[in-house]
């Protein structure tokens, strides 16, 4: 089943929670929360506390991206505000096995994160170990990005690999998807759809996350 994933990075936060149940409402299956330090990211975002107060109101899993210096610091706090699943980057991730048994041991889905520039074959090894791969088709950092067309061809390879390796590992796609290329990054294997401005750049953010939602249920069907 594909799942559908609205980003908070680019709802309006003046009505964030209002916006929150409009994409539960228009059938989000998760909720993707982009976590970003100033560091290993040029932009400053939110913390555990934001999430965990969403947590409270929220009955669909919450994703947590971090990408954040010293992980392993802050991984406790985010699966304690609420986390289901936590993801983090293979690029500045020195112990990478190290962190993703900190979050399988404390009950969360654990991820690892590639960056664009980043060779696939980095991942060879760690998905003997993960639940799933978030591909970056946009390099992170801000959201409202153009899908980077090269990704598409990243993400068959991608898909091939984890077939190859361990097929229960989902793939999960961040950047730049929007109504008019969410089909065609479904069928090139993606199995979990991050959609940020493709849903909260709309005004009605319930109907637009029922419409994607719907695109990417006919994907399945053909």
């Amino acid at each position: 089943m594909k799942l559908l994933a609205p980003s908070i990075l680019s709802a309006d936060f003046y009505r964030l929670g209002e916006q929150i149940e409009a994409v539960i409402k228009g059938g989000a299956d998760l909720l993707h929360f982009d976590v970003m330090d100033g560091h290993f990211v040029p932009n400053i975002t939110f913390g555990p506390v934001v999430l965990e107060s969403i947590k409270k109101h929220c009955n669909i899993p919450l994703d947590a991206h971090l990408m954040i210096e010293n992980v392993d610091k802050y991984i406790p706090e985010f699966i304690k505000a609420g986390a289901d699943m936590v993801s983090i980057h293979i690029e500045n991730n020195y112990h990478i096995h190290r962190s993703i048994e900190l979050i399988k041991s404390l009950g969360a889905k654990a991820g690892v994160v590639i960056n664009p520039g980043t060779p696939l074959s980095l991942l060879e090894e760690v998905l003997h170990y993960v639940d799933f791969v978030l591909l970056m088709s946009v390099n992170p950092g801000f959201g409202g990005q153009k899908f980077i067309p090269r990704s598409l061809e990243r993400l068959r390879r991608l898909k091939e690999m984890v077939n190859a390796i361990n097929p229960k590992v989902l793939i999960e796609v961040d950047g730049g998807i929007k109504e008019e290329n969410i089909l065609e990054v479904a069928r090139a294997g993606a199995d979990i759809l991050v959609v940020g401005s493709g849903i909260f750049a709309h005004q009605d953010v319930q109907a637009q996350t029922r419409k994607l939602k719907n695109l990417l249920i006919s994907s399945e069907a053909l």
